[in-house]
Order: structure tokens, then sequence, then C-alpha cells
């Protein structure tokens, strides 16, 4: 068990809560909540930090686009079928 403050027991509710901030999916009062007990504590701040690489390696891999050839073809194929549909 964790000794954190603030959001309970940190073992069952610091993931979630991390994704829910990172994600800016909180209200601005949690974002202050969770915001200071990340200042606080130093075992969901090494949560975060490691949610931040793993994110930033997600998004930097994740960079390439689909070749032009590919591209067309799928549009060609949504044309051809708002075609048909109409």
């Amino acid at each position: 068990m964790s000794d954190c403050q603030g959001l309970g027991d940190c073992d069952d509710t610091r993931m979630q809560r991390i994704y829910e901030y990172l994600d800016g999916a909180l209200t601005r009062e949690d974002l202050t909540e969770i915001k200071n007990h990340l200042d606080e504590c130093p075992e969901c701040t090494e949560q975060y930090d490691l949610e931040c690489v793993i994110r930033n390696m997600v998004k930097r891999s994740c960079k390439e686009s689909a070749p032009d050839n590919l591209k067309n073809a799928i549009l060609d194929r949504i044309h051809s079928i708002r075609s048909v549909e109409a």
C-alpha cells in the first residue's frame, strides 16, 4: 500500500486518475487536485512520468502517413459508393 494522501488508495486509483489527468478528462477542480497530489506523491509522479514517456513514444511512432496511392484509392472508393447511393 502507498502512503499517498488525497486520492484514497493510490494503488487502486492512481493509474485511472493519471490517465484522466493526461487526457484532460477532469473538471478544473479535479485537475488541480491531481496536480497537487502529483506535487506531493513521488510514487504517483513516477507513474505519471512513465505514462508521459509511453504516450510520447506512441505519438512519435504514429507520425507515418499513408502513401498517396492508398489515399487516392480510398477516396475513389468513397466517391464510387456515394455515386451508387445517389
